[in-house]
């Protein structure tokens, strides 16, 4: 995301945060992160640009969602040591993920799109439940960023094996149209 993004962030009036709202900027915050920490891992490993660079976006989204802890107010600190999370479940997933992307480059390459996949569910699902114009704003761009990543990881995988990711979290239909798509810009980008 560039500078535009988080100036229009910033732009946007300050609207009532409801406790769902706060809890999933906290939430998705970590889970940004858990795609850096993991990305970053596997790029120490197998030394594919694919993992850094999507990490160095990993590291945009982390700050778009700053931006709105800061804006709102909200107290939250998280490590910036990689594998270090509050969240119990997100810390041993990255375990199990980094586990899983270090026994082979295929494997790595499943471990990134079912990161990516997770978390457009995850992002698609709070979309549901949101009305703050900021969070909208910024779960929406989350998501072409995550699209993009998606289809990148998807690219690599299929060189190597011939096929593409099976959906685990969206559905293999919403999958597929990601996939045929181009790549994105997300609002702001």
């Amino acid at each position: 995301m560039k500078p535009e993004a988080l100036a229009t962030v910033y732009s946007l009036p300050k609207e009532p945060l409801s406790d769902f709202e706060a809890s999933s900027l906290i939430f998705m915050i970590e889970e940004e992160k858990l795609a850096r920490d993991v990305y970053m891992t596997l790029y120490k490993i197998w030394e594919v640009k694919t993992f850094r660079n999507i990490a160095l976006s990993e590291v945009t989204h982390m700050q778009m969602v700053q931006a709105l802890l800061e804006k709102y107010n909200l107290e939250f600190k998280y490590s910036d040591e990689i594998g270090v999370f509050q969240n119990d479940e997100l810390k041993k997933l990255y375990e199990e993920l980094v586990e899983k992307g270090s026994k082979s480059l295929k494997d790595a390459y499943e471990v990134g799109t079912l990161i990516e996949d997770k978390d457009i569910y995850d992002l698609e699902e709070y979309l549901k439940k949101v009305d703050n114009h900021d969070l909208i704003f910024v779960f929406e761009n989350l998501i072409k960023g995550s699209e993009n990543h998606m289809r990148a990881f998807d690219t690599q995988l299929y060189k190597i094996t011939g096929q593409h990711y099976k959906a685990q979290f969206i559905t293999q239909e919403r999958l597929e149209k990601i996939l045929s798509q181009g790549a994105g810009s997300g609002k702001g980008k």
